[in-house]
């Protein structure tokens, strides 16, 4: 049996038509699973697999009847080679420290991501931020997150936020000081969620939804190869 036919039962709830956060002039419908379900890693991991994903406890997939532009994205990171860039961003950060949290519901947390939301995000659905939001947001799921604290010298710069599955790790936010411009710590975080996939024997990095026409998810690109979903195959996005 496959793992599509194998979740046939799950049932999925769809959101009435809305504005696109992403293209403008485009209506987006979004169905996820039912919240009544019980959700563990196992079926997490399928579902991501199928190209779902996480925000907070819910997750979702789109499913728009004019467009199918946002299209799932992970890196296979026995594949991946950092370019000259991605190099120099690394050892850029060589003095970062990092530690692995299990939960973050910290005030110097949620200053942190209250600035980063407040500088970068001011025109976003998660403006302006509360500490409600924060929690439920980026809770601990299933008990498969993880949250990779960056610090310089003890003071926090950035955190990721990172659901492991069975057959990968999932990139699920990353916020940061946005003063740090330098340093480029959203591609950093990226470059570290590789290699500890790698380190913990997982094939792939899912970074959500790569959308051609959408400025926000060009930084995807700089991550080759990148592999997408369509028509349910996982295939390398051609250069």
């Amino acid at each position: 049996m496959s793992k599509y036919s194998q979740l046939d039962s799950v049932r999925l709830l769809a959101t009435l038509p809305h504005p696109c956060g992403y293209l403008e002039d485009q209506e987006a419908t979004t169905v996820f699973v039912d919240p009544q379900i019980p959700i563990d890693q196992r079926l997490y991991s399928r579902l991501s697999e199928l190209g779902f994903r996480r925000s907070g406890n819910y997750l979702y997939r789109p499913q728009c009847t004019a467009c199918q532009a946002c299209i799932p994205a992970r890196v296979p990171v026995e594949l991946f080679v950092p370019n000259r860039s991605q190099r120099r961003c690394w050892r850029r950060n060589r003095d970062l420290d990092v530690f692995h949290r299990r939960d973050i519901d910290t005030d110097e947390q949620y200053a942190l991501y209250a600035r980063y939301i407040e500088n970068r995000h001011s025109d976003g659905e998660m403006y302006p931020p509360t500490r409600e939001q924060f929690r439920s947001f980026l809770n601990n799921a299933w008990g498969s997150t993880r949250y990779l604290e960056f610090r310089a010298r003890n003071r926090l710069v950035a955190t990721a936020v990172t659901d492991v599955l069975s057959a990968g790790v999932s990139a699920v936010y990353t916020y940061f000081d946005p003063d740090e411009v330098k340093r480029s710590l959203g591609s950093y975080a990226i470059l570290y969620q590789i290699e500890w996939a790698r380190r913990l024997g997982l094939p792939s990095l899912y970074l959500g939804y790569w959308i051609a026409n959408c400025h926000k998810m060009t930084y995807k690109n700089q991550f080759q190869p990148l592999e997408l979903l369509k028509d349910n195959r996982w295939t390398l996005k051609p250069d």
